[in-house]
């Protein structure tokens, strides 16, 4: 039986710190749980390594859940002419796709024209882009004149429009994703914690030999033993490498240059079209997005340096002014302020060079980076959600050249399908609002839950809740309104008058511990509220 259509593991906290308990040396132990940190415990547990993997918040809490949505190989860094990396990315897009089809489908992008050289520059561009993807696209680029771009997109400005270019490339539910890893890795034998950081390395003879973490809801600590130690923990790799160079007797120069996207979500009457709009060159010469997702329209987004690492970043005014000015000039009804449902940030661990000091975020790397340490410690960063399987190729392989563990074949991810691939159906697109179709072909398994038939809100119900603490990790009200069910990243101010209600099932649940309600009302005022 495939871990795609296994019966669901529990994913009760007690039993998952049990076993954490228990005296054992895995063979590999994995530090952050984002896109990165999951898809190297899937691919090492698929190849039949002992897995553990630590998460200091909840799975995809930072980065991860925040990107925005799209599974592409880049039309911007094939404007920059990194080919290598667009031509790996839309390999890994059809390998998501195909592996996730609850969770990631084909999205077709129109770019408006509104200068007659525009339509044959981007068009010859993008049929580059069809070229490189070879067998692995997902429909041809076209060109289209001033009527068949207004069908695509109706809302677009029509005066001065020329045409346009279609082209087609995917999109996903990145948070729903990271889950579906992570249950999938479980389904192969790894053990995942989330809300257990890693505090501290375990040295032996010099090298690493295991982590010690600590349970963030009982204060239990753990040693946790492993041959191989991964530090994948986004734009916080940094703190750890540190630690490491300090226990080695060396200074570490950092290896990120933090750079912070802003996303505003508004409603979809401003584009309501299954068609994504795409503008290659902003005013400041950035990308401009406006992506149909879940029932709302996603704006974005922005590439502006941090030099702080909160986990809850805050927009900055000059960035929602930017977004929603060039909104503004493609859409027919600028969008403003008052329209937005839904403000998020994202930080993206963008790998600087040495001697670089991050001022220029644009021109600093998009790939990753894989290096292990003089005691062991293997980091990785950087790279992005589309290429994270190969990022995790990359990484074993790192470990088997480090001689930290024996080299087993790759490529055994290439075709296993994730939890609820089996039997799900792609009618329902990611453009439309969640609901059963979002869990697969676990579906009719969420349905036989209590609570099925009450509606909390559009595609929630109590059933989903329980679900989402029963089978997928959930332990706060955050975790579920933000990450199982998307309703603060599309409309924040609903989300909080979801939250006492969820806060109750959470409590039904999990006897005894706190669902975090008033944590979560403040989170939810924060996505709520754009900077003046």
């Amino acid at each position: 039986m495939t871990a795609a259509n296994a019966t669901p593991l529990p994913t009760d906290r007690a039993a998952l710190l049990q076993r954490l308990a228990q005296p054992h040396t895995y063979d590999l132990a994995v530090i952050g749980g984002g896109a990165t940190g999951l898809g190297v415990a899937l691919d090492a547990a698929a190849r039949g390594f002992s897995v553990v993997l630590l998460e200091s918040h909840d799975f995809a809490k930072g980065t991860s859940s925040r990107a925005t949505k799209l599974v592409h190989g880049g039309v911007r860094y094939l404007a920059q002419g990194n080919i290598a990396l667009v031509r790996e990315a839309l390999h890994e897009r059809t390998t998501l796709l195909k592996n996730a089809p609850h969770l990631a489908q084909p999205l077709a992008f129109v770019m408006p024209s509104y200068k007659l050289w525009e339509t044959p520059f981007y068009g010859t561009g993008l049929k580059m882009y069809d070229a490189l993807a070879g067998k692995a696209g997902l429909g041809d680029t076209q060109c289209l004149g001033r009527m068949e771009t207004l069908r695509c997109l109706p809302t677009a400005v029509a005066d001065g429009l020329k045409g346009g270019v279609k082209y087609w490339d995917g999109q996903f539910d990145d948070a729903r994703l990271a889950l579906a890893l992570a249950r999938t890795a479980a389904a192969r034998g790894a053990l995942l914690v989330n809300y257990c950081p890693a505090i501290d390395l375990l040295y032996e003879g010099g090298k690493v030999a295991g982590v010690v973490c600590e349970d963030a809801e009982g204060g239990a600590r753990f040693e946790v033993r492993a041959r191989c130690v991964v530090n994948a923990t986004g734009v916080w790799v940094d703190a750890l490498r540190q630690r490491d160079g300090q226990a080695a007797g060396r200074e570490l120069a950092p290896m990120v240059a933090p750079s912070q996207g802003v996303h505003l979500v508004v409603d979809r009457e401003f584009l309501p079209s299954d068609h994504a709009l795409m503008v290659p060159k902003t005013a400041d010469g950035r990308v401009l997005f406006a992506v149909p997702w879940l029932g709302k329209l996603i704006l974005g987004t922005t590439d502006s340096p941090r030099h702080d690492l909160a986990r809850e970043p805050l927009a900055m005014h000059e960035e929602v002014a930017f977004i929603l000015g060039e909104a503004g000039r493609y859409l027919r009804r600028a969008p403003t302020v008052q329209d937005v449902r839904s403000i998020w940030v994202g930080l993206r661990p963008l790998v600087k060079p040495q001697g670089d000091d991050g001022g220029n975020t644009k021109r600093i790397s998009r790939e990753h980076t894989v290096i292990a340490s003089p005691t062991g410690l293997v980091t990785v960063t950087g790279g992005k959600w589309t290429t994270y399987r190969a990022m995790a190729e990359d990484v074993l392989d790192k470990c088997f050249e480090a001689h930290l563990l024996p080299r087993r074949d790759a490529g055994v991810t290439v075709s296993l399908p994730l939890v609820g691939a089996a039997g799900a159906s792609a009618r329902q697109g990611m453009n439309q609002p969640q609901g059963l179709h979002s869990y697969g072909g676990e579906a009719a398994l969420v349905a036989a839950l209590p609570g099925a038939d009450v509606v909390l809100a559009e595609g929630l119900t109590e059933a989903m809740v329980r679900w989402a603490v029963r089978h997928e990790y959930a332990r706060t009200v955050e975790d579920v309104l933000a990450r199982r069910a998307r309703v603060l990243f599309l409309d924040a101010r609903l989300a909080a008058s979801l939250a006492p209600r969820v806060a109750q099932i959470l409590a039904e649940e999990l006897p005894g511990h706190d669902p975090q309600l008033a944590p979560f009302l403040e989170l939810a005022n924060q996505y709520a509220t754009v900077p003046a």
